[in-house]
């Protein structure tokens, strides 16, 4: 009897000890938007890989500018063809699937003269394209649930102000922030100082002194365990080049050397939230969330504020 009690016993660990590596799968994120040949926003969310996607850029914004969208093709903007994603958006969004607006990237104009500037921009962002919209925007008649900052260049003033006037529009947006990894990020580091953003996807590439090189992973923990000691922020993400021509001045990692080698060691920390990959477009070509998704196990999950 006892020896039957004991097998039982090892039966219900083992169950036990499989539904608990099975019951979270990574989270992942990616950037949608800069290129048409990574397909439709549905399709993306259909492939089961992403939790978060991000639709970028909102570059141009601030200065008393009229803001505008670049989706690279997949619409135009200026004559309003671009409302075609609002049913795609709330689709998504009925997946369980977060759909922000990420606000800068590598080229536009964009910029903060002034706390009434951020202000402005912050007015509308909540009425275009958060809670505030009362008509149809530039998406259709979706509404998104938070902004992402992608600030990379021109200035680095007022962005802590923008996120503030964010959050007291109200504590349900959703906010993220992409920062180099050579910390503090002069971009974006007072911004994430305010302890206001609900996850940091910290660009761990195209930056020789804190990425993966040809097989050493040194420089990358290092940079990990500084940004998971130095900010106020939920969840931390590791955000990745989806192929090795993704990211020109390196920090790919093969797939296998990220499951194996990196993300063992990430996945221990308290603030990891998952992996973050830039692009959906190069993720199509390499299948390289799917591989992450399929053959890992991660704990990383995402705030619901």
């Amino acid at each position: 009897m006892a020896r039957k009690s004991q097998t039982i016993a090892l039966l219900i660990f083992f169950v036990a000890a499989a539904l608990s590596k099975t019951s979270y799968a990574t989270v992942i994120s990616t950037y949608w938007g800069q290129n048409l040949y990574e397909g439709t926003l549905k399709e993306a969310c259909d492939t089961g890989i992403y939790d978060i996607i991000n639709l970028a850029f909102l570059n141009v914004f601030g200065g008393g500018q009229t803001p505008s969208l670049n989706l690279a093709g997949h619409c135009d903007p200026p004559s309003g063809t671009c409302v075609i994603f609002g049913e795609q958006i709330t689709y998504c969004q009925g997946l369980g699937i977060k759909i922000l607006l990420s606000l800068g990237g590598a080229a536009g104009n964009y910029y903060l003269s002034s706390q009434d500037d951020a202000q402005s921009v912050a007015d509308y962002l909540w009425n275009t394209f958060l809670g505030g919209r009362t008509s149809a925007g530039p998406l259709g008649d979706a509404t998104l649930d938070g902004i992402d900052f992608d600030i990379e260049g021109i200035s680095n003033l007022y962005y802590d102000d923008l996120a503030r006037f964010l959050k007291e529009k109200s504590e349900s947006v959703y906010l993220s922030a992409a920062p180099q990894c050579p910390f503090p990020d002069y971009y974006m580091g007072a911004a994430i100082a305010t302890g206001l953003f609900d996850t940091v996807w910290t660009q761990f590439y195209n930056n020789p002194p804190c990425q993966y090189s040809d097989g050493v992973t040194d420089d990358l923990i290092n940079s990990w365990n500084q940004w998971t000691t130095s900010i106020n922020v939920t969840n931390l993400f590791m955000g990745l080049p989806a192929a090795e021509n993704a990211a020109p001045s390196g920090g790919y990692i093969p797939v296998d050397n990220l499951i194996s080698d990196v993300l063992p060691v990430i996945e221990s920390t308290a603030k990891y939230g998952g992996v973050m990959l830039w692009s959906r477009y190069y993720d199509v070509q390499t299948g390289y969330g799917a591989s992450i998704k399929s053959s890992t196990l991660g704990d990383g999950l995402v705030s619901s504020s």
